[in-house]
């Protein structure tokens, strides 16, 4: 489980990279045990293990949860006061007669329909493969409803759509879970003529700039139960005849707090993860591909939002896997832990010693306050600095997962000194249970 991960995170999607990556002095302290002596998993091994092992329905259930479990415990350390979701559907192109693949008019393309479910942090809460000729909202409520089960606690929780997911049932699901949402709602003549005076081109000479207009009103369409909040947004362009019309349904007496962009966490997902590669025959087993792409992509975005300086937080998971994870690294082993020494040629030290840690304040969490070791870093910028465990947060904060991240624990331009039997991600009370890690900062002349 370990080596598919961290193999996908590192662009390594295909099982043939297994051959090379089983010697890689790397992935064999990832995956620990007796890989760190001997090899990591072959090609075969992985293969069997993905397509036989994983494709059964109750592994492939207990995958699926990972993604949600592993937000938990982010999430129980510093829970969260506000949660947008984000639902979307996209494409996987196929090239072959795999099972489940078909046509779909809408991308032009014959290709599985994956839908996705984001928060506003940019993390895969869930996601399920469909066949490509499925509606987009097809099978919407088994992935959301145990994505919104596991937030019942959040007093502020949104949820924002595209004009697929526009249905009776979502609105009613939603309302009875009191769920804000945003959901864009398909045109129709009713809705044009209720903003008639809006369409109009304005009298006098076209501005330079783009001119938008407003309105809200009560709508009830004939499949409705009741009358909802529908506003209308009226964008008059620079060199365009007609105007750009939007309606959004929603039960929100003022706009939601945070816009979430959940297209451009997909396009992440197919350009860094490449979670597009399902390559297998049966439905199934690229199931089982697509679960393992998501947990990559958690396991980098976690990266980037809790163990980054926030002059990273714009980075994309190309750049930082180019920076930090596909990178060369010299591997020094000691008698208690195992040295990761990386060149400065992505980031500089002064980048985490001048910047705090990335933190998640969209989601009402902080993390630990750098300001007052601000001046005491720079001084300290050539010499080693001992820090026990909670310290040791102000610099990086530790990922939650189940695939021993603590082995591979990557902080910039920096020694990482990490003990080589780890358990568990914990914050423990007692002095006797914390245990140190030690961190070099070189200087740029190094």
């Amino acid at each position: 489980m370990r080596q598919s991960i961290f193999g996908r995170l590192a662009c390594y999607e295909d099982v043939n990279d297994a051959d090379r990556l089983c010697r890689d002095p790397a992935m064999r302290w990832v995956v620990g045990d007796r890989a760190i002596t001997g090899s990591a998993a072959s090609a075969s091994q992985m293969g069997r293990f993905e397509t036989k092992w994983l494709s059964r329905p109750e592994n492939l259930a207990a995958l699926a949860d990972l993604p949600g479990q592993w937000i938990d415990k982010v999430h129980t350390r510093r829970p969260p006061r506000i949660v947008v979701l984000d639902m979307d559907s996209s494409e996987s192109p196929t090239y072959g007669e795999q099972e489940g693949s078909a046509y779909n008019g809408h991308f032009g393309c014959t290709c599985y329909h994956p839908l996705f479910v984001f928060n506003q942090l940019g993390d895969l809460e869930g996601c399920a493969l469909r066949p490509g000729h499925v509606h987009s909202a097809e099978g919407w409520r088994a992935v959301l409803e145990p994505v919104v089960a596991r937030y019942r606690g959040v007093k502020r929780l949104y949820f924002r759509g595209d004009a697929a997911f526009a249905n009776p049932e979502m609105y009613e699901f939603l309302e009875a879970g009191d769920i804000g949402y945003t959901i864009r709602l398909p045109a129709n003549r009713i809705l044009q003529d209720r903003i008639g005076h809006l369409l109009r081109r304005p009298v006098g000479r076209p501005p330079h700039e783009v001119r938008r207009y407003y309105a809200s009103f009560s709508y009830q369409a004939q499949s409705w139960k009741k009358a909802r909040r529908v506003v209308a947004k009226v964008e008059w362009h620079p060199g365009e005849l007609y105007p750009r019309v939007g309606f959004i349904v929603t039960n929100l007496a003022r706009p939601a707090e945070r816009v979430v962009t959940c297209e451009q966490f997909i396009k992440e997902g197919k350009g860094a993860i490449k979670w597009t590669r399902l390559s297998c025959r049966t439905f199934a087993a690229n199931a089982v591909r697509l679960q393992l792409h998501a947990l990559a992509y958690n396991l980098g975005n976690f990266m980037r939002t809790l163990a980054m300086p926030k002059t990273a937080e714009l980075w994309s998971l190309s750049s930082l896997r180019e920076k930090l994870i596909k990178i060369g690294a010299k591997i020094i082993r000691h008698g208690r832990y195992v040295t990761f020494q990386m060149a400065e040629v992505g980031v500089s030290p002064q980048m985490f010693a001048r910047h705090p840690v990335a933190d998640r304040s969209a989601a009402g969490t902080t993390c630990a306050n750098m300001r007052g070791q601000r001046d005491r870093m720079q001084q300290a910028t050539t010499a080693k600095v001992c820090l026990d465990l909670a310290k040791s947060a102000r610099f990086t904060v530790p990922v939650p997962s189940t695939v021993g991240f603590d082995r591979l624990l990557l902080t910039l331009n920096t020694i990482c000194r990490c003990p080589i039997r780890s358990t568990e991600r914990s914050w423990p009370q007692k002095q006797r249970e914390i245990w140190r890690m030690s961190v070099q900062i070189s200087s740029s002349k190094q």
